[in-house]
């Protein structure tokens, strides 16, 4: 329902931010790893929310990319993981950390997590092994990027100007990989956002 939320920071806490956007305060949980990197009071910042709704609950959980926000959502659909739990192992543990964790069955990485038991930390080396790739794709245009790649920046910012247009990591990863088998890695970044919109 909500892609993400753009507006003035008024309050925050460890646990929490609100934002204000034109007159309303949105309550937004975030994990702890968000506060630290949050702006002063009374600035602007942009948090890619999911909002879940319960029986007895809506809540919005923030996040500072959209990656993160992806993975809340991924983290989710392991059994025994609820919303709590997915922003606390998001807190505790990097995306890079996460992915080398569940690729090499590192059950004690995992364990250090406040939540996380051994069962828990076996069902998501099962659950997550094959789907950490959709939040942070090794492969995007069919091959691995390398860092030194001068168009890693360029596919980047591709990906940044459509997650920030309100589609997921995963559909534009998808138009993106698409735009560049059809018009190769050469086509320049004005195009590549526009043709990839076109296949979104």
């Amino acid at each position: 329902m909500y892609a993400y939320i753009k507006g003035e920071l008024t309050q925050m806490a460890p646990a929490y931010a609100v934002v204000e956007n034109n007159g309303i305060g949105y309550l937004i949980q975030i994990p702890a790893n968000v506060f630290a990197k949050l702006p002063q009071l009374h600035q602007q910042v942009l948090l890619h929310t999911s909002y879940i709704v319960r029986e007895l609950s809506h809540t919005l959980y923030g996040f500072l990319s959209a990656q993160e926000r992806d993975l809340f959502e991924i983290l989710m659909n392991v059994s025994g993981i609820g919303p709590k739990l997915a922003l606390s192992i998001i807190g505790h543990l990097a995306l890079p950390d996460l992915q080398r964790a569940i690729s090499n069955a590192d059950i004690p990485t995992l364990c250090r997590v406040p939540g996380i038991g051994k069962k828990t930390a076996e069902r998501m080396i099962i659950e997550l092994r094959d789907k950490l790739s959709d939040v942070c794709p090794k492969d995007i245009s069919g091959m691995a990027i390398q860092i030194n790649d001068p168009n890693t920046q360029k596919i980047r910012d591709a990906m940044n100007a459509l997650v920030n247009l309100g589609y997921n990591q995963m559909t534009a990863q998808k138009a993106i990989k698409k735009t560049i088998k059809d018009m190769s890695e050469d086509v320049d970044l004005p195009t590549l956002i526009t043709t990839s919109l076109k296949n979104v």
